[in-house]
């Protein structure tokens, strides 16, 4: 099938492509369950591949739900997405089901037990990776998704809503740089996530820029939390060369390498510089105030939220890859090097 017949599919050319017919498809269309499993999953497969999309009823009933899916709860960064979430559903006069599905294999199933008894708008995933299986079934039920910060690259129907991580990141390590330091370890975030590894190359792009190598000894690995900063702060601080700026990848990590400085019986920034990624409420009220980068959580889940309701009453979106700007926000956690 060429590139334009996929755009114009139908369900006569996916049946001829699955050797089915055009009723089983149809079937397979509309949710039905009285169609082979094996039969099922090469159709929908074929569906997905060449980009069908199911119509929408124009005026389908509103449940009065959102359901909002975060592989973990434990971050303070995850209460600012669901203020921008909350806030639209308010305003809709419908409910938000927040949810946690990181960790156990049973936990997916689970919900997704819970989404086939009741009806939603639609789902909100946040740093999640879609298994093929799950975004099968999310299809099939008809339930439109929005992917947040997506871990993997997205199915290609799904829209997504991030911020421009490379460019925050870039813009952290110019400013460390523009200060006057040379050597600036890095404690990075997931390698999974696609926020990551962009937060990574921002770093690595301006010491490069700059005409600096980028010395892979000072790049430790990290989880986006406290601990991992605190213990990845501990290895940078204990090199015989230890860097004289670190910047992490994100507020929480940051904060931990404020406890691992402490405990060296060192100071912000009279002995290091530390910087960070997200602005957290809590950062600005630290001591001192931690200089980092802000990207508009609460706006992203916002978005997040106005797109799955504009595609749950089958409008158009405007875009489906958004990223929202990202800032950098100065404040006392960064000084040039001591001499």
């Amino acid at each position: 099938m060429t590139a334009d017949e996929s755009r114009k599919v139908t369900i006569a050319a996916i049946a001829r492509l699955a050797g089915v017919s055009v009723p089983t498809v149809s079937r397979v269309v509309n949710g039905r369950s009285d169609v082979a499993p094996e039969t099922r999953e090469r159709v929908e497969e074929l569906l997905s591949r060449h980009g069908y999309r199911r119509r929408r009823p124009s005026m389908r009933a509103s449940s009065g739900l959102i359901d909002l899916v975060f592989n973990d709860l434990d971050s303070p960064w995850a209460v600012e997405i669901i203020r921008g979430v909350e806030d639209v559903a308010h305003a809709a006069g419908i409910g938000t089901v927040v949810s946690a599905i990181h960790r156990r294999s049973s936990s997916a199933r689970q919900w997704l037990d819970n989404l086939r008894t009741r009806s939603t708008e639609g789902v909100i995933f946040v740093t999640s990776t879609l298994e093929p299986p799950l975004q099968a079934e999310l299809r099939r039920l008809n339930i439109p998704v929005v992917i947040v910060d997506p871990a993997g690259v997205p199915p290609q129907e799904a829209p997504t809503i991030g911020a421009t991580n490379w460019a925050g990141s870039l813009r952290a390590t110019e400013h460390l740089l523009g200060l006057g330091h040379r050597r600036i370890g890095f404690i990075a975030g997931p390698p999974q996530l696609m926020c990551s590894r962009a937060r990574l190359d921002g770093y690595r792009t301006a010491l490069e820029t700059a005409g600096l190598g980028v010395d892979d000894e000072l790049i430790r690995p990290g989880n986006f939390y406290h601990e991992a900063g605190f213990a990845a702060g501990n290895q940078l601080l204990r090199r015989p060369d230890p860097p004289t700026a670190i910047f992490a990848a994100s507020d929480q990590m940051a904060l931990g390498v404020y406890e691992a400085v402490r405990r060296r019986g060192l100071r912000v920034p009279d002995d290091i510089s530390v910087v960070g990624f997200d602005d957290l409420p809590e950062v600005e009220w630290c001591s001192p105030p931690l200089t980092t980068v802000r990207q508009p959580l609460a706006k992203m889940g916002l978005l997040a939220a106005r797109t799955v309701l504009r595609l749950a009453r089958g409008e158009r979106i405007e875009s489906p890859r958004v990223e929202l700007a990202t800032e950098l926000v100065v404040r006392d956690s960064a000084a040039p090097p001591a001499t």
